[in-house]
């Protein structure tokens, strides 16, 4: 299939899992438009001008595990909850791409400041504008811009965490209003919160989830203490109870029924604000890390001076470029008007918070003693990131859908495994709905891999071999997906081992796309001597893409896998590590 500009509903990488080259999608870099500068610019500026004395109450915030009155209030004035609303009701009106670079800045001074706001726009009101109507959007927009009412995201419930699909909160529809009973859990904002996105069932023909607009004013809505968290402590985060609260009928988001289907865009859609915190929490700890380096002697000389301490630097440096690139990619879509990007959305979540990981580790490691104490803002931030690989959809369950949504798509393909694989696909992981479709829709059946189709024809000549690397690796891709098919057929969903290396592949092939996108542009735009250390960087990532790759396609079936799953077997029985020396 030719690229095509108008069709926004190709997916750059379930194209990518049957052997084509999509690269009019992430085609030309995206960039934040010129209208928009300009108010991100005087945005950061009172940002600084706000925040950058503020470490010495963030760590003592942190020590209380609160955040003060006073505070929040500074940030209903300086319009942090007004970011996504549109202007005509009093928001900033951001696009997708500004929202994730207003988060990136709010991350590098705190954590909790950032997930405040973020759990507020990212996913607490998202519902209210992807799907609300005129009516809803009337009432409320102008109170959510404010911050008069903050919004708070309710899914999880005590027994239903990624397994979405069991929660029991239950919506029964009296008359004109809907009655909600139940429990949520581990609520960003709960104990903030006047609007509440809360997910319930409501049995019925429609389907078996319905998202509501709640308001604690309905009566019926409490919260629970604030819980004590390792990380991100100055946030709010507890319990909702939702005790026969009368919704009016009005207050459904969506359709009736399609909750899977609004949890889901949400947290999509909200996941470039996530990914620009990770990119801000990068920048900053490089920043902290160099200054460190440069500072600190040991041995007569600067550490910085060490072949150590600049692989950790240089290392850190190209994966919050490559992350950068792939947040941008990912908000670019979204502004476009791409209508699948949830394996994308998925792939920078997973990408970010494990970059992101590594990176604050790395710092903490070049401070030292110093990153060890509480005096400085290193272990801070290394409580605080832990979290990301674990809420808005754990990475552990997020792979397996990158994984399956790919095996899917090649599935129905492959002539000689169609009917075997038949429905398997249809609900592999409860919450994330439905994968099958896109393969039928945009490709018709072949009997077997047929390498990649198209090239980065767009890319700059100077950059080919790194383009070639890319070209290789799908073609590695698609074989590995064939290959896993056809060895465990209609088995694969319980096969993780094998599903999320070819997750790994995906993650990895998308980001250096993403990274190829942006160097390229850079390239064309700057010349080749101004982009120099891009394209340094460039061939360091491919490079390491490269190698995990053909790693993780060598493993499929040479692999230690079940004697892995023994030991793990062995060690589940005894609960307990079953060898001693004496």
């Amino acid at each position: 299939m030719e690229p095509n500009d108008n069709d926004k509903t190709l997916s750059f990488m379930r194209s990518l899992c049957l052997g084509e080259i999509e690269q009019d999608i992430i085609y030309p870099f995206p960039k934040v438009k010129n209208s928009e500068k300009e108010v991100l610019t005087g945005v950061f500026s009172t940002l600084e001008n706000w925040l950058k004395n503020k470490g010495g109450d963030f760590r003592k915030w942190d020590r209380a595990g609160e955040m003060p009155p006073e505070f929040l209030q500074e940030m209903r004035e300086m319009g942090m909850f007004s970011l996504i609303v549109p202007e005509e009701f009093g928001g900033l009106g951001l696009s997708t791409t500004g929202y994730s670079r207003t988060l990136q800045e709010l991350a590098r001074y705190d954590g909790s400041v950032a997930i405040t706001v973020g759990a507020h726009s990212s996913i607490g009101m998202r519902g209210l504008l992807l799907f609300g109507t005129p009516e809803q959007k009337q009432k409320y927009y102008s109170k959510l811009a404010s911050g008069e009412m903050i919004a708070a995201f309710c899914l999880t419930e005590p027994g239903a965490g990624s397994d979405a699909a069991s929660i029991k909160t239950k919506a029964v529809l009296e008359g004109d209003h809907w009655v909600i009973t139940g429990q949520k859990l581990w609520i960003t904002n709960g104990g903030i919160a006047d609007f509440f996105t809360v997910f319930a069932k409501t049995d019925g023909p429609e389907g078996q989830m319905t998202a509501f607009i709640v308001t604690r004013d309905l009566g019926g809505v409490s919260c629970g203490p604030h819980e004590d968290k390792m990380g991100l402590r100055a946030s709010s985060t507890t319990t909702v109870q939702l005790d026969q609260v009368r919704v009016p009928k009005e207050n459904v988001l969506g359709e009736i029924g399609k909750g899977f289907k609004v949890a889901m865009k949400i947290l999509n859609s909200g996941r470039s604000g996530l990914g620009g915190g990770c990119v801000g929490g990068m920048k900053q700890l490089i920043q902290m890390s160099t200054h460190q380096a440069n500072e600190r002697y040991q041995f007569g000389q600067k550490i910085a001076e060490y072949g150590l301490i600049k692989q950790k630097i240089g290392h850190m440096v190209v994966e919050c470029y490559a992350t950068e690139a792939v947040v941008s990619i990912v908000a670019g879509l979204v502004d476009q008007g791409y209508e699948d990007y949830a394996v994308e959305a998925a792939i920078s979540k997973v990408f970010g918070t494990e970059c992101l990981w590594r990176t604050a580790d790395e710092a903490l490691q070049i401070a030292g003693g110093n990153g060890y104490m509480c005096e400085f803002p290193y272990e801070r931030v290394l409580r605080d990131c832990r979290i990301n690989r674990i809420f808005e959809g754990t990475n552990d369950i997020l792979r397996l859908f990158i994984a399956l949504s790919a095996m899917n798509d090649v599935g129905t393909q492959l002539k000689e495994l169609a009917s075997s694989l038949k429905g398997i696909f249809n609900d592999p992981i409860k919450g994330f709905g439905l994968l099958s479709g896109y393969g039928q829709r945009k490709f018709s059946q072949v009997t077997g891999v047929k390498g990649a189709k198209g090239s980065f024809s767009q890319a700059h000549p100077k950059i080919r071999e790194q383009t070639m690397i890319f070209e290789e690796g799908v073609r590695d891709l698609a074989m590995a997906a064939d290959r896993i098919l056809r060895k465990h057929g209609k088995n694969i969903i319980g096969k993780q081992f094998a599903t999320k290396r070819l997750a790994d592949i995906m993650i990895d092939l998308f980001a250096l796309a993403c990274v190829i996108s942006r160097v390229s542009t850079s390239i064309y735009e700057k010349g080749e001597i101004a982009a120099e250390k891009e394209i340094e960087i460039l061939k360091v990532f491919s490079g390491q893409v490269r190698r995990r790759t053909k790693s993780n396609f060598g493993k499929i079936d040479d692999n230690d896998d079940e004697l892995i799953k023994s030991l793990a077997n062995h060690a589940l029985e005894g609960e307990k590590y079953s060898w001693d020396t004496l």
